[in-house]
Formats: C-alpha cells, structure tokens, sequence
C-alpha cells in the first residue's frame, strides 16, 4: 500500500516539520518513505509544502500530482490542493484560518475541518496547530498509528524544542480525538 500526502501552509506553521515527523515515524516503523519540503522565497509568512509519500513497497516516483491526504493550513493552500486530492481521499481543513468550507465536501472526498488553532492556544501555543491537523489526519487515514508518531517524535524532536514535547504529543492526541469521537468529521 502507498499513500501520498501534502501538507501546507505558511512558512513558519510547521508544514515541514509535519510532514518530516510523519517520514520519520515510518522509517522508524520500516516504511519506505519521501519526503520533499518546498517553500517559497520567504521563510516564514511565505508559502511552505512538503510531499510525504509512506509505502509498504519500492517507491517509484517521489512526484505527488494526486494525493490520496491533504493537509491545508489556510486558505491558499486550500484552493490549491483542494482539486487534486484523489476521489475518496481526505482533506484536513485548518478551519481558524480559512473563509470558506471546501467545494468538494461530501461529493467524492472526506473533508475533516478543524479548528486547530483554536485548539492549540487552548494547549499553550498557536505553532501546536501542525500537531492537531496532523492527529487528525492519523485518526481519518490510519497510514500510521497515533503512537508511532509520538514514538517518532520523542526520538527526533531537535534538542532546542524538548521543552515541547509533551505539548506537542498533546496536540496529536487531540487532533485524532476529534476525529474519533465526531464520526461526521471523518
């Protein structure tokens, strides 16, 4: 099996940093894996991508044109990828920060819109909102589990952001608990 993945948003909301925790947690799991940040002339406040692609075989293009997951962090990045998520795929909405539902809810993908940074103040700190999204992304698409990614994120979280772990883990938990105790999200 083979899933791709994209995540964005505005450099400084941690997309690639997401998306690095999930290559990292299914390397550490014995995943094949891809993982290719992208990001605009600014660092933060500009554009920021990454394509995560996890498989249980060879991988034969890193290239990710249809994702079968998208995570949008705001609007911009909603009404780019928002299209190219693959029918019966999941599109995780940040929805503190966009203006408008997705056009394609309930017609052919799974559309999981999340207030994740309303929930992350709620933990201490709006930069939680990659965490919450990508818990919510786990609980909808199951491509890892909940706690191999906090296994990986224990391993490879850098030194100068220890301090933040268990917040972090927190933020996952809680973006995978909505999902699942609001089955119309999922």
């Amino acid at each position: 099996m083979q899933t791709e993945i994209i995540i964005s948003g505005f450099g400084g909301q941690g997309a690639l940093f997401a998306g690095q925790l999930l290559a990292y947690a299914a390397m550490d799991e014995g995943r094949r894996v891809t993982w290719i940040p992208s990001y605009g002339p600014e660092m933060r406040g500009g554009t920021a991508h990454c394509t995560v692609i996890i498989s249980d075989d060879e991988i034969g293009s890193p290239l990710v044109r249809h994702p079968q997951a998208v995570i949008a962090m705001n609007m911009p990045s909603l009404d780019k990828y928002e299209p190219l998520v693959v029918p019966g795929g999941v599109l995780v909405v940040n929805a503190s920060l966009t203006t408008h539902s997705p056009v394609r809810r309930s017609r052919d993908i799974r559309v999981i819109e999340v207030p994740a940074n309303t929930l992350a103040e709620a933990l201490g700190s709006a930069r939680l909102a990659n965490l919450v999204l990508t818990g919510a992304l786990l609980a909808a698409t199951r491509v890892l589990s909940l706690a191999a990614v906090e296994r990986a994120l224990e391993a490879h979280l850098p030194e100068r952001h220890r301090s933040l772990l268990e917040a972090n883990i927190q933020a996952l938990r809680q973006g995978a608990a909505l999902v699942e105790t609001q089955p119309e999200l999922a």
